[in-house]
């Protein structure tokens, strides 16, 4: 682990539970789900985090045919309080992506709780469907409509 490696680690391990007292005083996220969720994602999957503002994904590993895979990670906080029908951030079509990961944190310490992959064709394919105006324009997708294509990878039970 090099010296930059560290510092990030020392800077999520002093921000996770400030953005945890945040929220229960506040009842509000403090806006760092997205970046601890790439973080830890790639820490316990053992991924390599592209570099930042890359278009359409947020990491790479090699698949076992060889190929690189690029992965988009998202992050939801979740609490016993949460409403279930909490949204996932935007997905963009014609993104260069190949897999999505979802990543649910505990909202009281962001630790990850369970992960979840599906492939990118397929949550285009669903948002694509008619019916709903925050899936077709805006690519917006609940947790447990992604849930239901995705496959479990890791779960901290």
């Amino acid at each position: 682990m090099d010296a930059q490696q560290r510092r990030v680690e020392e800077i999520l391990a002093t921000v996770k539970p400030l953005a945890g007292e945040y929220y229960r005083i506040t009842g509000k996220p403090l806006g760092v789900t997205g970046e601890v969720a790439e973080y830890v994602v790639a820490q316990k999957l053992g991924l390599t985090l592209a570099p930042a503002r890359e278009a359409g994904y947020d990491a790479i590993r090699t698949a076992p045919n060889g190929q690189l895979e690029r992965i988009q990670i998202k992050g939801r906080a979740f609490g016993e309080a949460s409403k279930r029908s909490q949204r996932l951030g935007r997905i963009k079509s014609g993104a260069a992506c190949d897999r999505i990961i979802l990543v649910l944190l505990d909202n009281s310490t962001l630790e990850p709780i369970e992960m979840y992959e599906a492939a990118y064709d397929e949550v285009i394919e669903h948002l694509k469907r008619p019916g709903s105006r925050a899936r077709n324009e805006r690519g917006a997708m609940s947790v447990s409509a992604f849930k239901k294509l995705a496959e479990p990878i890791w779960s901290l039970k």
